[in-house]
């Protein structure tokens, strides 16, 4: 009988091989770390934006972990924790519009020249960050939950960089605001993204259990 992976049609070998591993093990160390720096930073710049995105390195590095974790479980549980990702993920994306609105109703100014700064090099700690991923980008829903939010995170950067430019331009913190709100947008979109395909290989890893054969037949 045909376990519950091999009749999902998940390839297991690479879920476990250990560049997989690498790759993680990269990504929560550069999120983790940077996430940590641009959030100080953020307070630092008095940008929104900034500490939207230091959100998303500390979630992405986080949840990462928890990707790594899951490498050796089985389908239904890897999806129960990419389902756990798609939920902290959404969760995080309401904090990030409920605290900008708050944000918007101050007038303190955005240091542009280090929010500016902190951005560009969390543009380059993201592009190292995702090239390792590249290879598992379209695996079970663990492995897409890691790789749309470390995605999140290079879109994040070049926004906040573009914001950055508007609020030099325009005097104004307008920019900063809005592109923290289009983060909050960006996360909730994935964390539906990641929820729904955690549900569907859910669905498939328990068919899959019930009668085994017959999915097995239908993938061949």
């Amino acid at each position: 009988m045909a376990d519950e992976d091999e009749c999902c049609g998940v390839n297991e070998n690479l879920i476990r091989s250990p560049g997989y591993r690498r790759a993680l093990l990269i990504v929560v160390i550069l999120n983790v770390v940077y996430g940590v720096i641009e959030l100080f930073g953020g307070f630092l710049a008095n940008s929104q934006a900034l500490k939207a995105d230091a959100l998303d390195f500390l979630g992405d590095g986080s949840i990462t972990f928890l990707g790594l974790l899951a490498i050796g479980w089985s389908l239904v549980w890897r999806a129960r924790s990419a389902l756990i990702q798609g939920v902290f993920l959404g969760l995080l994306g309401f904090w990030v519009i409920v605290s900008t609105i708050l944000k918007a109703m101050t007038d303190t100014p955005v240091e542009v020249g280090l929010m500016g700064l902190f951005a560009v090099v969390a543009l380059v700690i993201n592009v190292i960050a995702v090239l390792p991923l590249l290879p598992y980008r379209d695996g079970d829903a663990n492995m897409r939950a890691v790789w749309l939010f470390s995605r999140n995170d290079a879109i994040g950067n070049v926004a906040v960089i573009v914001a950055a430019g508007l609020v030099a331009l325009s005097s104004t913190r307008w920019p900063d605001l809005i592109v923290a709100f289009l983060i909050a947008a960006l996360f909730l979109h994935s964390a539906w993204t990641i929820i729904r395909h955690s549900i569907r290989d859910l669905h498939t890893a328990k068919a899959s259990l019930a009668n085994p054969l017959s999915i097995k037949t239908a993938i061949e």
